[in-house]
């Protein structure tokens, strides 16, 4: 059954044509900050390499997120929830610096002419971007007005300005709070949109069977997708985010066994896909969504085959003994893919292009088992588990060009199935850590872990590369 749709509309607050101006001229200047810091950062050492390429190695701003100011009594419990994901939204970017509450002053404004510059630029605040506004609640409406200002320079327009209007819901809310945060992130990125409105999608068999559900990146509004009652793995998002492909369990000639699926997420439903003998399994989008690439031993020895989205001009990819499995394209560059295969005797990385050839094993200091591998979105960085000998799964990253490596997890239980968020500065992995499997997310250095999953066992995280499609 469809769920109706939530009405959901964002509107600019009239800003004139100098004002206008300057907000373009304001973007264009991140942007080259960004750049020059990168320019004139000191050589890598260590592991610097791989902060400067997930972003996460430049100067943070300083910036506050003030309580917004309730227009009605009704509208208070609202207004806290805005707040509080807002700042949890910020505060998790990776990029900016959100003050502690302790430190701001107690007067907060709720509309520009309210606003005390030095109030906020001054000790102990001392921030240079201050984020406000105000919550309204008339019937079933709810207006959010916000804006972001440079509190340092009191001369200029504000960096940015918003009015929200939606359905009175606290769904909306969050929605909402998840778009202003991802707004200010792109301005303080250099242009890269925030992650607030993404989604991840999940194995989880807290109902009794394996099936496939969503949450928010924030681990809110976890929802069931499939009602297979079987058994539902791997999901992958479509980039377009409109679908997620995954392996299901299906008859195919009166067998069942390993197929592909794909489940709309327009639809609600799954989408018409070819069923071929043996086991299917290991769906992989095309960065341009066009194709399908994935693991099959319809000819005997499981190899890689692709396919176009719907199934068609079916072609085999690999040509080895062993089993070739986990393919991963390269969202960059879309002709070279990263897969495991265990045809030199243990499960290992290899590249390809995408038609096969050139292939290449990415030869390890250690050995060990090497699996799910997951490019970032820059098309440079490889994350993968790792079980090193006598050790346990943890999560690693390559910088594929130089081979140089580092870990993000250790010793904290086993740590599998990494998948990059599409700003490329975290990562959601499954991990057994407390006891049970969960799904987890980090920033890409490995950072600040967050459990986004309690309930049963959770598994098979894939994070959708921008806000997913309702239905």
């Amino acid at each position: 059954m469809r769920t109706k749709r939530i009405r959901n509309r964002s509107d600019h607050i009239f800003l004139s044509p100098p004002l206008r101006r300057f907000m373009h001229l304001c973007s264009a200047v991140l942007i080259f900050g960004v750049f020059v810091v990168t320019l004139l950062a000191p050589p890598a050492a260590a592991q610097d390499w791989f902060r400067t390429g997930t972003g996460l190695g430049v100067e943070k701003a300083r910036v506050a997120a003030a309580d917004f100011v309730p227009r009605s009594s009704s509208a208070q419990p609202l207004t806290k929830i805005f707040t509080d994901v807002l700042r949890s939204d910020l505060q998790y970017s990776g990029i900016l610096e959100l003050v502690s509450k302790s430190f701001y002053p107690l007067e907060v404004p709720s509309v520009p002419s309210e606003l005390k510059y030095s109030a906020w630029s001054d000790p102990p605040a001392a921030v240079q971007l201050l984020t406000f506004g105000n919550l309204s609640a008339s019937g079933k409406d709810l207006a959010i007005e916000a804006w972001l200002y440079d509190v340092r320079n009191p001369s200029i327009p504000p960096v940015l300005a918003r009015r929200y209007r939606g359905e009175l819901t606290e769904a909306q809310v969050r929605r909402f709070a998840h778009q202003l945060a991802d707004e200010i992130v792109m301005r303080l990125s250099g242009g890269i949109p925030g992650i607030a409105s993404t989604q991840i999608a999940f194995v989880s068999a807290r109902g009794g069977n394996k099936e496939i559900w969503v949450m928010d990146y924030d681990g809110s509004g976890q929802r069931q997708l499939t009602a297979l009652r079987s058994i539902a793995l791997t999901p992958r998002w479509a980039p377009d985010a409109t679908r997620i492909a995954f392996t299901c369990y299906a008859s195919a000639g009166g067998v069942i066994g390993a197929q592909i699926c794909i489940y709309s997420m327009e639809t609600g439903k799954l989408v018409a896909f070819p069923r071929w003998r043996g086991t299917n399994s290991s769906p992989a989008w095309s960065p341009d969504g066009s194709q399908i690439m994935f693991m099959s031993s319809m000819h005997g020895d499981p190899e890689l085959f692709a396919c176009d989205a719907t199934g068609g001009h079916l072609k085999r990819i690999t040509y080895s003994a062993g089993v070739d499995t986990s393919p991963a394209w390269n969202p960059k560059t879309g002709q070279q893919v990263a897969f495991v295969s265990d045809r030199s005797g243990v499960p290992q990385l290899y590249l390809m292009n995408a038609d096969g050839s050139n292939v290449e094993k990415l030869n390890l200091a250690d050995k060990g088992y090497v699996i799910d591998p997951a490019w970032s979105p820059n098309g440079q960085l490889l994350a993968f588990s790792w079980r090193r000998p006598n050790g346990n799964y943890d999560i690693y990253i390559m910088d594929v060009a130089t081979r140089q490596i580092v870990e993000l997890t250790r010793d904290a239980g086993r740590n599998e199935r990494p998948s990059w968020a599409p700003d490329g500065r975290h990562i959601v992995f499954e991990s057994t850590r407390m006891g049970t499997r969960q799904i987890w997310s980090m920033l890409a250095d490995g950072t600040q872990p967050r459990q986004l999953t309690t309930q049963g066992q959770n598994e098979s995280p894939n994070w959708s590369a921008r806000q997913a499609s309702s239905f």
